[in-house]
């Protein structure tokens, strides 16, 4: 019977972010905006970058598989916050939840890999500007961009299979505007202890080894920049290397807080808004940080610009 019982439960209750009726318009409406912004926001820089030949080259190529990642990041999570904001039925299958953590943990590691790709680039082209274009060639920059899909793929599959070992029997409320993986191990009525190790091992691995490439790289970085005697070198490569710098201490400053947060109901409430800095936010802000930023950008922007008025 409790076999059966445990089995039985399979729909979820997303709490969301309010319980407040009258912040749900205004919530709603911020967070349709900032939506739409971020999708026509990374698909202008992905056209940018496929229609202005100067801008194929590996710098731009990694930029617009960022771009392509935010917008598949955010089309996981904000489409169901929003019909949650306002819908009275917050209700979510057991088959849906488990598709939205896949897709929402492809994304994020696949970004994680390319934040860590784009700051071995930038080492590139700064330390080694004359061996560059024989190192990172074409094919070494898609090879790079395919292991990084890739591994955000094979990190799913193993968190998501894992998760299927877990049974939920008494609560269905999910304290989260998503499927994820923290608030699911709350609830289960399986011990996840192994779901936590995997999570310890795999997850932990990716964020040390992603993190420490992108250390290095702009520890480097900087040292051959202070032995720049010029100063529109030193500009150009600060230039260059700030805005990838701003973009990853975003993304990772939120994601490292959630795992080293003892768990309370203060703990993930804070939880939920650090998820919705790096689901919402951080795609929203990325296209911005990186036009306003890039002269090529801008340049290529207002050339097409000029050609249609």
């Amino acid at each position: 019977m409790e076999t059966k019982n445990a089995t039985e439960l399979t729909e979820f209750v997303l709490t969301g972010l309010t319980y407040e009726p009258r912040w749900q318009v205004p919530l709603f409406l911020l967070f349709l905006m900032i939506y739409l912004i971020t999708i026509m926001g990374n698909l202008c820089l992905i056209a940018l970058i496929w229609n202005d030949p100067h801008l194929q080259i590996p710098m731009y190529l990694f930029l617009g598989n960022l771009a392509l990642v935010d917008i598949w990041l955010s089309s996981t999570v904000t489409p169901k916050m929003l019909v949650n904001i306002i819908a009275q039925n917050k209700r979510i299958s057991l088959s849906e939840c488990m598709v939205q953590f896949f897709s929402f943990a492809v994304s994020a590691t696949t970004e994680c890999f390319l934040l860590a790709m784009m700051s071995y680039d930038r080492y590139l082209a700064i330390c080694n500007p004359l061996l560059y274009p024989a190192i990172m060639t074409h094919r070494l920059c898609l090879g790079m961009l395919v292991s990084s899909f890739v591994g955000g793929l094979f990190h799913a599959l193993i968190h998501t299979g894992f998760l299927f070992r877990l049974t939920f029997c008494n609560d269905n409320i999910i304290h989260h505007f998503y499927c994820d993986i923290m608030p699911l191990f709350k609830i289960s009525c399986t011990d996840p202890s192994i779901n936590v190790l995997m999570i310890f091992i795999f997850s932990g691995s990716i964020q040390v080894f992603t993190i420490l490439i992108v250390l290095i790289s702009y520890t480097l970085v900087l040292f051959t920049i202070l032995k720049k005697k010029s100063v529109q070198g030193i500009r150009k490569a600060f230039s260059t290397c700030g805005a990838h710098l701003l973009s990853v201490s975003l993304y990772y400053g939120p994601l490292l807080f959630m795992y080293v947060r003892p768990g309370s109901t203060q703990a993930d409430d804070q939880d939920m808004m650090d998820s919705l800095f790096y689901t919402v936010i951080i795609p929203f802000l990325n296209p911005i940080i990186y036009s306003l930023r890039n002269k090529k950008v801008i340049y290529s922007l207002l050339k097409i610009l000029k050609r249609n008025i």
